[in-house]
């Protein structure tokens, strides 16, 4: 399957829809991926997630209206998708720092412009190719600490990082009662809203299943799944976090393309131990639920 064409299409179909009524589920379905992995190669290979996406091209759309003719305000709102002239009102204020009345008066194109995306993805082939172990884990419990992040305009990436400089400055892995492998620490994306691109970060170690969680952690159970397991290249401290980013890109442009299989599931995991210590030769391990791709007539 070529993930460029199927996204692509979605894509167009988008540009073509922005007056009607888009959905993820509906998007998925040209693409022929489950929601889940759809939203997920989508972030990969476009930059933002799905919706929010469409909610600049739509707002984008309609500042071009703005500029280049004299429809009224709630005509232009209702045709890009908004039912209310208030939350139109609301959105494009936050989108370009001016009303949409301010906007046209000003009698000039500013802002943010958010263009058509066009993909121009090439897939590697030879070279230096990471192969995942492919390994199922019987279902797992966690105490630890929660945060609430989103992937749009990289803030996970800014976000998570001082995250774990918190986690550590603090030893709040010291207040996790009875874990089976203190020197195991689990960093794990969950509760995934495809819509607004939000998700939830812990930070926390295995324990047995019902072990109380204190006060200002968090317990949480997790099913048996199949996973790719991926090992993040050795890096020195410097280069550690570009190096895990640099992974989960990979997984979702290059690998997931050829692999066969497709995410199962909302959520995957790193796994941090002890070959993460030190300051050189750092790696950890990238797990995600996988399952065989369903190949849609």
């Amino acid at each position: 399957m070529n993930y460029v064409t199927c996204i692509q299409r979605t894509l167009d179909y988008i540009e073509e829809n922005l007056e009607t009524q888009i959905t993820l589920e509906k998007l998925a379905e040209i693409a022929c991926f489950s929601p889940f992995h759809y939203h997920r190669v989508f972030q990969a290979m476009v930059g933002e997630s799905v919706m929010n996406y469409v909610r600049k091209r739509r707002l984008t759309r309609a500042a071009e209206r703005l500029f280049f003719t004299d429809e009224k305000v709630i005509d232009i709102a209702l045709d890009v998708g908004f039912q209310y002239q208030e939350s139109f009102n609301r959105a494009f204020k936050k989108f370009y720092d001016v009303s949409p009345k301010q906007y046209r008066n000003a009698r000039r194109i500013s802002g943010p412009l958010r263009g058509k995306a066009y993909l121009t993805i090439t897939l590697l082939s030879g070279g230096n190719k990471m192969e995942p172990k492919l390994v199922t884990k019987p279902a797992f419990y966690v105490i630890g600490y929660e945060l609430k992040t989103k992937n749009e305009g990289g803030q996970n990436n800014k976000d998570i990082p001082e995250f774990w400089q918190q986690y550590m400055q603090n030893g709040l892995g010291s207040k996790i009662p009875n874990p089976l492998n203190e020197n195991a620490e689990l960093g794990i994306c969950t509760d995934f809203n495809p819509e607004t691109g939000e998700f939830v970060y812990v930070i926390g170690m295995e324990v047995e299943e019902g072990t109380p969680a204190p006060e200002g952690t968090v317990y949480r159970s997790f099913p048996e799944l199949e996973y790719a397991v991926f090992t993040t290249p050795k890096s020195n401290e410097e280069s550690f976090t570009s190096s895990i980013q640099s992974t989960w890109n990979y997984v979702f442009t290059e690998w997931f393309p050829e692999s066969g299989y497709e995410h199962y599931g909302s959520m995957e995991f790193e796994l941090y131990d002890k070959r993460c210590y030190g300051s050189e030769n750092k790696e950890i391990d990238i797990y995600i639920p996988v399952k065989k791709q369903t190949v849609k007539a």
